[in-house]
């Protein structure tokens, strides 16, 4: 009679105690909390410094008062949008941005207005502007660099004029020859109309420092209007009009 052995039966599966699976838990729970305590918390990550950079017409200290992030604060806990927000608030800065250089720096970079015209003013000096007609400082005289805007406006009157708009793109799209000798830019005003699109809705009339006249007109076909005003000018007329580039009028 042959004997059988019993088939071996399997392991059976270790059970994970019950204070294994808390000390994990706790280990992790531990983890977040230090890091959280390093970053928030801690004197490891904070502020100590800050760096300003782009400045000319403000000072750093002007930047850094308005920044107002005082020196300890958690640099993780810092908002850099807003930071940025309140730097722009000075009215010299066309924008900023804000960037955390770890572990404990700040560094804030400025880009300022550039002033494109003088403005007349009727008690003396003139205030200094930006495409965008934000004064960007006053002046007891008229930079030699900028033209003069002919308005009836003073410079405060002037934030967000789309004439004025419109003659600041037109100085930028001159070519360098012609955009040397801009003493003065005067906007005229076209009525609105059947086939006046917004780019012809201001007319731009630039006064040369030799007593020529240009009627410029919109912003658009930039390209042609110099080079048909590169080869007219060689010539004695004093007045051009480019305002329909292949059709100029000259006087």
């Amino acid at each position: 009679m042959t004997e059988t052995t019993p088939a071996t039966a399997p392991p059976a599966r270790r059970r994970r105690t019950p204070w294994r699976a808390a000390f994990f838990a706790l280990a992790g729970l531990a983890i977040v909390a230090g890091v959280a305590w390093a970053l928030l918390g801690s004197r490891l990550f904070v502020v100590r410094s800050v760096t300003v950079t782009g400045t000319h017409l403000v000072t750093q200290a002007q930047v850094i008062a308005a920044a107002d992030v005082p020196l300890g604060t958690s640099l993780i806990g810092v908002n850099a949008g807003q930071v940025a927000r309140r730097v722009e608030s000075i009215r010299q800065v066309a924008s900023a941005s804000v960037a955390k250089d770890w572990p404990d720096h700040l560094v804030i970079t400025v880009r300022e207005r550039v002033p494109v015209f003088a403005v007349k003013m009727t008690g003396g000096g003139y205030d200094l502007v930006d495409p965008t007609g934000v004064i960007v400082r006053w002046s007891p005289a008229q930079p030699a660099r900028l033209p003069l805007y002919l308005t009836t406006l003073t410079g405060g009157g002037l934030r967000g004029d789309p004439g004025l708009a419109t003659a600041a793109a037109v100085v930028a799209e001159l070519s360098p020859s012609i955009s040397a000798q801009v003493a003065n830019v005067g906007v005229i005003q076209v009525l609105a109309g059947q086939g006046v699109t917004a780019d012809e809705a201001y007319q731009v009339l630039l006064g040369l420092r030799d007593h020529k006249t240009i009627l410029w007109g919109g912003t658009g076909d930039a390209a042609a209007k110099n080079r048909e005003l590169a080869v007219l000018m060689r010539g004695s007329a004093t007045y051009f009009d480019v305002s329909a580039p292949g059709t100029v009028v000259t006087k």
